[in-house]
């Protein structure tokens, strides 16, 4: 009877998130490999072991959290969201220093990052509040101002951190749920005026004198080559010497001789097109497009709005980071430090992914498990 039971489970299971997920992993994982090979520190070079471990634990939970229903998920979203507020708040007193900046806390002997799971936070709380106020009609200025508070909120407790990349990327998930959910064009427009203004004024009197640096040196890398336009400078360079088909598995010349920092973080994209050329780099395009197609046709399947918006929500945690970090290392954004998902190392952006994926999977699996 449970053997029966299990493979009935089995066969309703929604597989397909994992699937397209691991196999962007798998990609990722040879690329870190690739990158750490060479690396005269045994810790570094043993990166893609510790990857794979946080990668398979980080699916265990996204397996655990796929066979939640959307309604449990509903009834704790603010909890879940205001928790995580004050676990913000936490970092800001007692986080731990790292790199110039207070990220994490210590929960026993793991180190916690709230700024990642606030992401999801943000989504479960703007989807219960979009969902329990009817905002079914077309979004105006008037009726955007609170739920706006509850990303601008975390937004500003992550940039004093300071992490202004993923206080930004909060902000863009709120302004893509905001247009699902119905932003009017005449309000579109006035919030373009408006963070135009903003950001003219938060670059004068809001920036740090390092992140004002990293903005000239994005709009004009040579004026110090040595110095903050080093990096992206490098990057084309790997990019650009990839041409069509690469120069091959563990062959790049940025990894080997260690001319890219952070080339198993920030820049693992880099180090891809150095060694996979373009038309590789399609092919990675490709299975994030996938990813992404994937979660859009689920949105438009769901018949509970809550779920439809939760979607979204965790589309735009992929998409934001994609766009962001490939973007910045082909010097169309200013560098701010964003993962690739799934390419880049790092625990605490893997269970991020990993719970995401859990959410979009138990909300497919409500049409036919629950």
């Amino acid at each position: 009877m449970i053997t029966a039971n299990f493979w009935a489970v089995i066969k309703k299971y929604d597989f397909s998130f994992f699937i397209i997920t691991s196999a962007i992993f798998v990609v990722g994982i040879l690329n870190l490999y690739s990158a750490t090979h060479g690396s005269n520190s045994g810790v570094v070079s043993n990166l893609y072991q510790t990857q794979i471990f946080l990668f398979g634990f980080s699916l265990f939970i996204g397996f655990l959290i796929s066979f939640l229903r959307p309604s449990t998920l509903a009834r704790f979203s603010w909890p879940i969201y205001w928790v995580n507020i004050g676990l913000l708040l936490l970092v800001l007193f007692l986080g731990i220093q790292g790199m110039g900046a207070k990220r994490w806390i210590l929960l026993g002997p793991f180190r916690l990052q709230p700024s990642e799971i606030m992401k999801i936070s943000l989504i479960l709380g703007l989807a219960r509040f979009f969902t329990s106020k009817r905002y079914y009609s077309e979004l105006n200025l008037k009726t955007l101002i609170i739920p706006s508070l509850f990303a601008f909120i975390p937004a500003l407790l992550v940039i004093m951190q300071p992490d202004l990349g993923t206080g930004l990327v909060l902000l863009l998930i709120f302004f893509m749920v905001a247009f699902y959910v119905g932003l009017k064009w005449k309000t579109i427009m006035i919030l373009g005026i408006i963070g135009l203004i903003s950001g003219l004024g938060m670059y004068q009197f809001g920036l740090k004198g390092y992140q004002k640096k990293r903005i000239t040196a994005f709009l004009n890398p040579g004026m110090e080559p040595k110095g903050l336009g080093y990096n992206a400078i490098q990057s084309k360079i790997a990019i650009g010497s990839g041409k069509f088909f690469g120069k091959g598995f563990k062959n790049s010349t940025q990894a080997s001789l260690n001319y890219l920092p952070e080339n198993h973080t920030d820049f693992v994209f880099s180090i891809f097109n150095e060694e996979h050329g373009f038309f590789g780099s399609l092919f990675l395009i490709g299975l994030y497009l996938v990813l992404f197609f994937r979660f859009l046709w689920l949105a438009q399947s769901v018949t509970d709005v809550y779920d439809s918006i939760v979607v979204i929500g965790v589309m735009s945690i992929f998409f934001w980071h994609t766009i962001v970090n490939m973007g910045m290392v082909t010097g169309l954004l200013p560098i701010v430090g964003l993962p690739l998902p799934l390419m880049s190392y790092g625990g605490s952006s893997l269970l991020t992914f990993g719970i995401c994926v859990g959410l979009a999977t138990s909300i497919s699996n409500a049409k036919t498990l629950f």
